[in-house]
């Protein structure tokens, strides 16, 4: 059974083995065990509510219940730059003619901004490369939603995820190399792991806050911009058919798109429905039902499974296994959310 869950601290060690696996360009994912443990901590306490708005940030797990193994990783922060900057690229377009030469030029400019200031975030989304099959990813990626559709008076109106950009075998950004070098003086592994555990003060010393040509960058930079890492493609689909939408804001790093859309748009999000638990021990879960993602309500103890339902019509009851029941933590009558997953997306 695949079962997506908050984060405990037993998970620890899992999480770091998958940050090993994720390579260069995971921004969020370090692989620094210190870090990690406070990232677990925080997402604990977010839990607990027992940290502001500014500082709430949750961890969630899919764990292999057979194997007792974590082998994916997704977070959800609730607003974000609000402590710290989160800066962002603007891609914009400009025009330069002269009448008495004839000439018209339209180019783009990179301008350094804080788009996102105040917005949630879907982040850290990994999942093991042997469990990248089935429905598992879109399983990992979109359970997040039902989680913010549970709890939605903790989230503001929009929602944002930076997707990894374009990285080469060797951990080289094209784009990377074609700026942010010149400014930073450190190899782009070194930038992008000092962000992913804090270390943040550095950009705004060193990030030129001038106007930025792109026709004087690479031609590989130029067309890294906007673009995503082969192995994020898969997760950029699941979004964009969510209700996401690339508005010319990047990564100041790897120029990776930045997808954005309001939460209340998303497809999870209006597709999801109370419905009340009924215990029954034979329940058909053939290919032959829609899969759903199922979620209890319980905020400290979140938990989903992904099932097929053989019948598809809006009831108000669901029936599940004892099992399933257990996996949930929920008894006969309680109420359970869910949400159609929809099946043109369905690989990671």
């Amino acid at each position: 059974m695949m079962l997506f869950r908050s984060v405990q601290q037993k998970d620890l060690g899992d999480i770091l083995d998958l940050s090993a696996r994720a390579g260069v360009g995971l921004t969020s994912l370090p692989n620094n065990q210190e870090y990690l443990a406070s990232r677990i901590a925080r997402s604990i306490d977010s839990f607990n509510d027992v940290r502001g708005r500014s500082q709430q940030g949750f961890l969630f797990t899919l764990e292999d219940t057979e194997q007792h193994r974590v082998v994916g990783v997704s977070g959800l922060e609730v607003a974000v730059g609000l402590e710290e900057p989160f800066y962002n690229f603007r891609v914009q377009k400009s025009v330069r003619s002269s009448r008495e030469l004839g000439v018209y030029n339209s180019f783009e400019t990179l301008i350094v901004g804080q788009d996102h200031t105040g917005y949630s975030e879907l982040c850290t989304l990994f999942l093991d490369p042997t469990y990248q099959k089935g429905r598992n990813g879109v399983f990992l990626s979109r359970s997040r939603l039902l989680f913010i559709s549970a709890f939605r008076h903790l989230f503001p109106k929009t929602i944002f995820a930076e997707m990894r950009g374009v990285v080469d075998k060797k951990g080289e950004s094209p784009f990377w190399n074609a700026l942010g070098k010149h400014f930073f003086n450190v190899p782009f592994a070194q930038a992008d792991y000092l962000t992913g555990i804090g270390a943040k003060t550095f950009i705004a010393e060193l990030m030129p806050f001038h106007p930025i040509y792109v026709p004087l960058l690479s031609e590989e930079a130029q067309q890294a911009i906007g673009q995503v890492h082969q192995d994020t493609a898969p997760a950029r689909a699941i979004l964009e058919k969510e209700g996401f939408a690339y508005n010319d804001a990047v990564d100041i790093f790897d120029a990776g798109a930045i997808l954005q859309a309001e939460i209340d748009n998303l497809r999870t999000i209006k597709a999801s429905r109370l419905v009340s638990v009924k215990k029954c021990e034979n329940v058909a879960r053939d290919e032959n039902g829609l899969p759903h993602i199922v979620s209890n309500l319980h905020f400290q103890d979140f938990k989903a499974l992904l099932l097929n339902i053989p019948d598809p019509a809006e009831s108000d009851e669901l029936r599940l296994t004892a099992a399933e029941m257990d996996a949930l933590q929920v008894e006969e009558g309680d109420s359970v959310r869910c949400a159609v997953l929809f099946s043109e997306v369905t690989t990671q």
